[in-house]
């Protein structure tokens, strides 16, 4: 990558974006000021502080010297392949958010039109293809979800005390202008600029050619349309740094000499010579890490699934009690990377949190924040005391008050929902599909079922039918809860002593709403375990705890609702029917 050459010490102080108002760069020359000085730290200093930065394409120097004279545009890409984000995708929104509230122009860019071709990125085979109906659903999905999370950072950003600048940001979706860019346009100017050996060169393409999957032309020009993107926003919009994770950085490159190519072909055109302004005009790119836990597990995974930030397909209380479970020797790293404390309050935290971690005072200030972030500040408050209701009696007993809480809100949900009348039926759809991907994340065609899940929309709880209430039925009652992926895991889950139950009545006296938890024993009959002849609270290790509401068969078939194994136990039942 060629070196940008930096202007003269006293070239100049800052440079005005497009459009900017004299206020906005009175501002922006007030904070250049502090970071020259040393009074504040630059934004590209409290990235690499924070953990945020892997690799930089371009120089280092360069890039500081630019985010601190110039107010840039910054972007991140997601191309909606599910109708949700994941806490996968959090790492680089992190960085970008860091950027808005330094006062930098951040866009998040939706792939409505990439996401049609496929980004091969880490990937060891082609992408199945999804319907229209599905891509068009994720993409209403997500582009709220995008909206929403830019509300909970502005007001993340007044909670922690941030500058408030005349902040500006966009969620735009690259649709727009991919579906208006004609073949022989994109081949004619990007395509001529594109080098073959470069792009065979891509880790990507190597790792297929090795294990002889091969690579369809449409994948193989992923890179070239998402180049397009930097340079439309690039010229429109004055974007000069794109972030993504590490997986990406392959695309950063291919984009900075994208946009390059494109300046050359346009200064032809026009005549004009911007070179004395190289170093104002440059463009960079910045990967994350590719983060894993202490135990060198992937973040980001919850046994296997993803562990989803729209609450309608993983509840405020779930989401909560994930971070929750985080060790110990990662909890620091995160609260650096998922929140916007100030890093002498996370180290006073870390302190506080050394001289009791039985307690886990930093795993639930991490929870509580990344729940505000994802769902915002009312539904974080929410689950926060939600966990310390059904944990007020210790660790080792449930709260029977918090139960039928819970039980009630149902109840209450169930009434008002009744008066108000279904929701629209576009709003209805959404939601079902939502709540079916999350259940089977790999299917690809069921944007038009109909069918809804055993979790209650905004609650903790999933409902289950009498008929799996047999004795010895536990290890199945444990699959269908959620709690494990088949109902062998089950049973050794309970073999090995880490799946308990609540005990019913097992209250003191002095503490009658405290019930104890059991371990499940071999054998034993769910049935004897109902509380209030409608609950089953069930627990695997330590604190991944499932309430099971308990309906009878014809209620549970009414309602439409399903749940692991229940298909199978269907089919077993009516196998056995002629035998009986």
């Amino acid at each position: 990558m060629r070196r940008q050459r930096l202007p003269r010490h006293g070239y100049r102080t800052t440079a005005r974006r497009d459009g900017e108002d004299p206020a906005q760069c009175e501002e922006w020359e007030e904070q250049g000021a502090r970071i020259r000085s040393g009074a504040q730290p630059s934004v590209l200093h409290v990235l690499e502080e924070r953990g945020f930065v892997k690799d930089i394409s371009g120089p280092r120097d360069s890039l500081d010297w630019l985010l601190t004279r110039k107010r840039v545009g910054a972007y991140v890409g997601v191309d909606p392949t599910a109708p949700s984000l994941h806490v996968g995708h959090l790492l680089p929104l992190m960085a970008l958010y860091w950027m808005y509230l330094h006062g930098y122009y951040t866009i998040t860019l939706l792939g409505g039109g990439t996401v049609q071709i496929g980004d091969p990125s880490g990937r060891t085979t082609a992408r199945s293809r999804q319907g229209e109906d599905v891509q068009t659903m994720n993409i209403r999905c997500m582009e709220r979800q995008l909206d929403k999370l830019w509300i909970h950072v502005k007001c993340l950003g007044i909670k922690h005390k941030f500058p408030q600048f005349r902040l500006k940001k966009d969620v735009l979706n690259n649709r727009e202008w991919l579906g208006r860019l004609s073949a022989v346009e994109l081949m004619r100017d990007l395509g001529s600029g594109m080098r073959l050996g470069s792009m065979l060169a891509r880790d990507s393409v190597k790792m297929r050619m090795e294990t002889g999957e091969g690579m369809a032309i449409s994948e193989f020009s992923y890179p070239l349309f998402q180049a397009y993107d930097w340079w439309h926003m690039y010229s429109k919009l004055g974007v000069q740094l794109q972030l993504g994770g590490s997986d990406q950085y392959g695309n950063l490159c291919a984009g900075m000499d994208a946009v390059s190519h494109m300046r050359k072909i346009k200064r032809m055109e026009t005549g004009m010579d911007d070179a004395e302004n190289g170093a104002l005009t440059a463009t960079f790119g910045l990967a994350t890490p590719l983060l894993t836990t202490a135990s060198g597990e992937k973040f980001g995974k919850s046994a296997g699934n993803a562990v989803w930030l729209d609450k309608e397909m993983m509840n405020s209380f779930d989401l909560y009690q994930y971070f929750l479970r985080t060790a110990d020797d990662d909890v620091a790293r995160y609260l650096k990377l998922f929140t916007f404390l100030p890093l002498d309050q996370i180290e006073t935290v870390m302190t506080h949190h050394a001289q009791n971690e039985s307690k886990r005072v930093a795993q639930h200030l991490l929870a509580k924040e990344i729940v505000e972030l994802a769902h915002g500040a009312a539904d974080a408050t929410k689950a926060e005391a939600a966990h310390k209701e059904a944990f007020s009696h210790g660790t080792n007993v449930f709260s029977l008050s918090a139960l039928r809480n819970t039980l009630a809100d149902i109840l209450n949900q169930e009434a008002g929902a009744r008066q108000v009348g279904k929701k629209e039926e576009r709003e209805q759809r959404l939601f079902n599909y939502k709540q079916t991907y999350a259940a089977s994340p790999t299917a690809q065609s069921i944007a038009g079922t109909s069918t809804e899940l055993t979790k209650t929309e905004a609650s903790k709880v999933v409902t289950l039918p009498l008929t799996l209430m047999q004795a010895g039925s536990f290890p199945r009652v444990l699959h269908a809860a959620g709690l494990v992926h088949s109902t062998s895991e089950g049973r050794r889950l309970i073999a090995k002593k880490g799946a308990y139950v609540v005990l019913p009545n097992s209250g003191s006296i002095d503490s009658p709403h405290g019930l104890k938890w059991e371990q499940i024993p071999d054998s034993a009959d769910p049935n004897h375990y109902l509380i209030d002849w409608e609950a089953l609270v069930l627990r695997s290790g330590k604190s991944k705890i499932q309430v099971c509401r308990i309906v009878t068969e014809e209620q549970f078939e009414a309602k439409g609702l399903t749940c692991p194994g229940w298909e199978e136990l269907k089919a077993q039942k009516v196998e056995a029917a002629p035998q009986a």
